[in-house]
Order: structure tokens, then sequence, then C-alpha cells
């Protein structure tokens, strides 16, 4: 039987949506606020799942501490309280679009969870606006 176990995180950054190879007025066009040249952030939610059979010695899918740790040190520890274009590698020539922080994350997550289990992200941006990425 697969069960699937969930952790809530969060991280405050601060971001801008643009491309270095487009005009100011292209990304002002496709970006608008959120191409603002002196940032904005947002409080970010994460919820991530790992789905997988049972252990039958322990009773878990994944210890859930273990969970929080891998989160904490691959998300929390390196997005918290940072300009993720300036602050965060992976972003030197990547949008920080809700979408590819989601694809991010899931790729420094998924490489320390036992491949026999699935993993998912979901990132809140706002409380309304939010994605999901599964690999």
């Amino acid at each position: 039987m697969r069960v699937t176990v969930s952790r809530k995180a969060h991280f405050n950054a601060a971001h801008r949506l643009y491309r270095k190879d487009w005009t100011d007025e292209q990304n002002n066009l496709v970006f608008g606020k959120c191409n603002n040249p002196n940032f904005h952030g947002h409080n970010y939610e994460l919820i991530v799942s790992v789905t997988g059979e049972i252990n039958p010695e322990t009773g878990y899918v994944i210890d859930i501490k273990e969970l929080a740790d891998i989160i904490f040190e691959e998300v929390e520890t390196k997005f918290d309280h940072k300009n993720l274009n300036l602050d965060v590698p992976d972003f030197e020539d990547l949008n920080p679009t809700a979408e590819n922080i989601v694809v991010v994350i899931w790729n420094k997550i998924r490489k320390r969870i036992d491949s026999k289990n699935d993993v998912e992200v979901t990132l809140y941006e706002t409380p309304r606006n939010f994605v999901t990425y599964k690999g």
C-alpha cells in the first residue's frame, strides 16, 4: 500500500521577473509590476510530499524529521531572506518564476529521497497562486 507523507515549510525571498536578452519595454509588457528593477518579495509556502510503501519495520514511508531536515538544508537555508536573482546561483540564468522555483526545489529534494519513492512539491507564491511539480 502506497501512502503520501507531507511536510510544510516556508521561506521569504525577493525576486524580479525579467529576461536579460529582452528590452525593458518587452519585459514590462510581459512581466508588469513583477519586473520592478528594485525587486519585490513573497512569503512562500511550501508543501513537500513523499509517496511510497510503508516500511514494515518502522511504519514510515519516510521519517518526517528526515524530510524536515532535507527541506531545511536544501530550501530554507538557501532561499530564505535571499534575493533569488542575486543570491541563489540556480537563478543566475534562470528567470525565478514560481514555475522555475518549484522545479529547482524539486530537483534539490529529489536527489535526497530514496528513488523508490515519488516526490511532489507545491509552492505557494501567494495564498491564491501556487504551482505543483511532480517530476
